[in-house]
């Protein structure tokens, strides 16, 4: 199909030309302008003479079988394994990134792994992975890549999990969330002047890629929120942030409101306490959000998801792994017979997956 990509350069799509003659590219909010033999912010983009080229197609920084819990996804197949893989570089600066050797990545020889896309999909399907994520950097960035990989996983059977700031202009993220069936977006704070000062970018564009999501595709989402001490952990933001979610998505899109520990620039930064964690889901839930999680810390009811109609326990989990299963076979609680939202085999982890009715009252 690509001529260079035994190298891992192919053309790259969504750029256009300057009136100065630079190659704008236009993939990303930050519209990187180039001159030839420049790369843009995320590095794997580059122009080459008259155009603009990946650099990393069919390269990869590691690949690894994973929960499907663990990206996190709660409520799209649970209990299944998904196959993670990503490649370098990344369209943001965010000074806590915790895969930072991987997203701040300089130097291609961090690509340690090559694999062109019909081997990935072989490779889900022979370790029983029943998803495949693009994650530990940003789909959006590799997205000729990703959508390569999409192709060869569906026409395999496996579904494919996009894991993402959401940073992408609207024509790159109507292509990307076409090829995906599940997607977990990392809404990093809910004030500019984070996003400003500790990830190099903007609010808006995320706000736009969720509500698209949402209201536009079938794409089954679930959001994630790091909380960072003095940064965006405040109860007032919290209230913001799940109260914006509650009335522009809807209260059944399920949120994961994560600790921070210390990493890259802000490792002196304090470790985000459990108390912290539990406040801001009480306020979440306060809003009307039927779905909240804690994770980085011990907290079986942030990790249990309950019915929406009747509080039946009806997922437990411990860590990544199920504990108790009370869905039957159509997604709804055995014990009311409500529908959960989300998408379910007819026991965890077994069979095709049918997505469950979101029901009355859940929007």
């Amino acid at each position: 199909m690509y001529g260079r990509a035994t190298k891992g350069i192919v053309p790259a799509r969504y750029w256009h030309v300057i009136e100065d003659q630079r190659i704008q590219c236009d993939l990303c909010p930050r519209f990187c302008k180039l001159r030839d033999g420049q790369r843009g912010l995320c590095f794997v983009r580059a122009r080459e003479g008259d155009e603009l080229v990946l650099t990393t197609w069919g390269r990869s920084s590691g690949f690894c079988r994973d929960p499907i819990e663990k990206k996190p996804l709660f409520h799209f197949l649970p209990g299944t394994s998904i196959l993670s893989f990503g490649t370098a570089g990344c369209n943001l600066a965010c000074k806590y990134c915790q895969n930072w050797d991987i997203s701040k990545a300089r130097r291609i020889d961090a690509l340690a792994a090559e694999a062109v896309p019909s081997e990935i999909a072989s490779s889900a399907v022979r370790h029983q992975c029943r998803s495949v994520a693009y994650t530990y950097n940003d789909p959006v960035i590799f997205i000729e890549y990703a959508l390569d990989t999409a192709e060869a996983c569906r026409a395999a059977g496996v579904k494919n999990v996009a894991v993402t700031a959401g940073y992408v202009c609207p024509e790159p993220r109507a292509d990307l969330f076409a090829s995906m069936d599940a997607a977990n977006v990392d809404l990093k704070a809910f004030t500019e002047r984070f996003y400003r000062k500790l990830c190099g970018g903007h609010l808006e564009p995320v706000k736009e890629t969720l509500e698209y999501l949402v209201h536009e595709t079938s794409v089954w989402v679930e959001i994630t929120t790091l909380l960072i001490p003095g940064e965006n952990d405040s109860p007032g933001e919290i209230d913001k942030l799940s109260q914006w979610i509650a009335d522009r998505l809807g209260v059944h899109v399920p949120l994961h409101l994560t600790g921070f520990h210390g990493a890259w620039k802000m490792q002196d930064h304090p470790d985000t306490s459990p108390d912290t964690l539990r406040t801001a889901r009480t306020i979440a839930r306060e809003n009307g959000l039927r779905f909240v999680y804690t994770g980085n810390i011990y907290d079986p009811a942030g990790q249990t998801t309950y019915c929406a109609s009747c509080s039946h326990p009806v997922i437990r989990r411990q860590g990544y792994r199920l504990t108790g299963w009370e869905l039957d076979g159509q997604g709804h609680c055995r014990s009311c017979g409500s529908a959960c939202p989300g998408v379910f085999d007819k026991q965890p982890g077994a069979g095709t997956g049918t997505r469950a009715p979101l029901g009355l009252g859940l929007h």
